[in-house]
């Protein structure tokens, strides 16, 4: 017969399991809603959300950090460029209705592929721009439309973002999701001093943005 201490202890089990299941359920709200992911490296992650914000079939986007090698990175680490992550937004979206070749487009365009060592004022790998892809189509496509930009850009330079394979995705602190919503003035003067859409119109033109 159990003891009082074996039930306490087969409870907690329970207990524990049950949580395992729940965290690990809350782990894929993409995949039981019939959503997707989509990971972007543009520079400053306070940039990249509001693109993709205005999307319609676009859930959420959330800024973090990936491609680095320590667990759980802070801002602090990331930004000093000593944990090889770069920031990055994740874009969670229906397939339904909005593709993500419009997601690739929207990306080409709000970034300086030319640059290998940055973006714009902010400076270093943790800058660097990249597409992260989650699956062989995304792959497919991404190599499809950087492809098709190499052939029809607008400028002369060549393209050096990389397409590379999803890891870790790190979600960044609190105050930087929305930051751009949250803190709209500050947010305004960092974009405009940044030299970012003066940049993406000598690139794009009236492209720029969109």
């Amino acid at each position: 017969m159990p003891t009082i201490l074996t039930r306490i202890l087969r409870l907690a089990a329970g207990l524990i399991a049950l949580l395992v299941v729940s965290a690990h359920a809350a782990d894929k709200p993409a995949d039981s809603a019939g959503l997707a992911k989509a990971t972007f490296a543009g520079g400053c992650f306070w940039c990249m959300e509001p693109p993709y914000d205005k999307l319609d079939g676009v859930v959420s986007t959330t800024s973090g950090y990936t491609g680095g090698q320590k667990a759980n990175p802070t801002y602090r680490e990331v930004s000093a460029g000593v944990t090889g992550h770069t920031e990055a937004v994740q874009v969670v979206y229906d397939p339904k209705k909005v593709s993500y070749e419009k997601l690739l487009d929207v990306f080409w365009r709000n970034v300086d592929p030319t640059d290998s060592g940055g973006q714009f004022c902010d400076r270093g790998g943790q800058y660097r721009t990249g597409i992260f892809y989650h699956n062989e189509e995304q792959q497919r496509l991404a190599q499809a439309s950087k492809a098709a930009l190499e052939k029809s850009k607008p400028f002369k330079q060549p393209i050096v973002t990389p397409l590379v394979a999803a890891t870790e995705f790190y979600p960044a602190e609190d105050y930087h999701q929305n930051y751009y919503m949250k803190n709209p003035i500050r947010y305004k003067f960092y974009r405009g001093g940044c030299g970012r859409d003066k940049r993406l119109e000598e690139l794009w033109g009236k492209q720029a943005g969109h």
